[in-house]
């Protein structure tokens, strides 16, 4: 895949990353990066550990020098700009508060550093205590604070000298998954109140899906994805962004035609794509919540519908999850599914109970440049 990526948005680019490379030695921790990133835009980072997302936050940061390439703001290079001069504001895991100086104070160190007038000093942290809403703890002290509670501090000492651009590197990575989700929400709503270009990197999908307008996926250093979390979701570009974000299914078929493929020698209708040859390996992408399982008397009931494909299997295992019911089942041919369906709509199989997959050729994906490795969650859902 490109390491260019085109971006077709029309507001105003902010940060331009163009060919972006770090090297440590033999090895490349980000691989010739391309990206436009726009003014008031919410971007999140999304990869595993080790796949480049941090190393590029912290070269945009200022604290790594890039090996090749150039950092653009409006145009302008930061590559030889220091970090305090870059107007970027940084919140990281560790909210690396100072213990002996109260909410007040923490807050408005970036002020005092930059020798800000009193008055309006005040006027500032007094305006980011509201905005976080930590105005009854403003003379605590760090040690006295829950997580979250110094996580909103963090916040606002990064927001208080007004920055264009905010960096986030796992900043909620250490909280429960309530609080977590609290403050996801907080961000949400005050990225939306302040209209400021927030970066954020991640290894949760979920907090990337909840949060961002666009997703940068990375892997092995390269952006590898590009776009909203609906549309990398609903038509993953390649097949790592299929198993990376979300559950899939994945089924290893041969062409027939640009329309038509073999799985465990039964035909199926899979999305016209042009160019693919007879014979050729694909990988067939289905997400699980896209299938529907069916008893054999069920599916001798109710006809196939044009465009819709229809596999045996044998039920291997079922789990109720209250709003849902996951049903894993194996083909014929030893491929592992996983079905999605909601609670009430299926009647209660058993493992051994023989079913029929169904699926909607339009909702499934076709790849036809893939490596192993892609699959590494498995052949079925992860």
């Amino acid at each position: 895949m490109s390491a260019v990526i085109q971006d077709t948005r029309e507001n105003k680019t902010l940060v331009s990353l163009r060919n972006l490379n770090k090297h440590y030695g033999d090895f490349t921790a980000v691989d010739n990066i391309s990206l436009d990133i726009q003014d008031g835009e919410f971007l999140t980072f999304l990869g595993s550990s080790g796949s480049g997302k941090s190393t590029t936050l912290s070269m945009l940061a200022g604290f790594e020098t890039p090996s090749s390439g150039e950092i653009l703001v409006d145009g302008k290079s930061l590559v030889n700009v220091p970090s305090h001069k870059r107007d970027i504001g940084m919140v990281f895991q560790r909210y690396s508060l100072f213990p002996h100086l109260n909410v007040r104070d923490n807050i408005g160190f970036p002020l005092d550093i930059r020798k800000q007038a009193a008055g309006e000093r005040e006027r500032r942290v007094e305006a980011m205590l509201k905005l976080v809403q930590l105005e009854q703890f403003a003379q605590r002290r760090p040690a006295q604070l829950s997580g979250g509670q110094q996580q909103r501090v963090a916040i606002a000492r990064a927001l208080v000298y007004e920055p264009r651009i905010l960096l986030m590197d796992e900043p909620l990575g250490a909280l429960d998954k309530k609080l977590r989700e609290d403050l996801q929400d907080e961000l949400r709503h005050l990225h939306r109140r302040l209209g400021i270009t927030i970066v954020y990197v991640t290894h949760d999908q979920e907090e990337a899906m909840r949060l961002s307008q666009r997703i940068a996926i990375f892997s092995h250093g390269k952006i590898v994805g590009l776009g909203s979390g609906f549309d990398l979701y609903q038509n993953p570009p390649n097949a790592f962004v299929a198993s990376f974000l979300g559950n899939s299914n994945f089924l290893k078929v041969k062409a027939q035609g640009n329309a038509v493929a073999s799985f465990e020698n039964q035909p199926l209708a899979i999305r016209p794509t042009a160019g693919l040859q007879n014979g050729q390996d694909l990988v067939l992408m289905v997400r699980p919540e896209k299938a529907q399982v069916l008893s054999p008397e069920q599916a001798a009931r109710e006809p196939l519908a044009a465009g819709w494909n229809q596999i045996q299997a044998k039920v291997s295992e079922t789990v109720f999850l209250g709003e849902s019911l996951t049903c894993s089942v194996v083909t014929a041919g030893g491929t592992q599914l996983t079905l999605k369906e909601l609670s009430g709509a299926t009647a209660p199989l058993q493992p051994g109970d023989p079913v029929m997959v169904r699926w909607a050729a339009a909702d499934a994906c076709v790849y036809s440049e893939w490596n192993e490795s892609d699959l590494v969650k498995g052949a079925g859902a992860h």
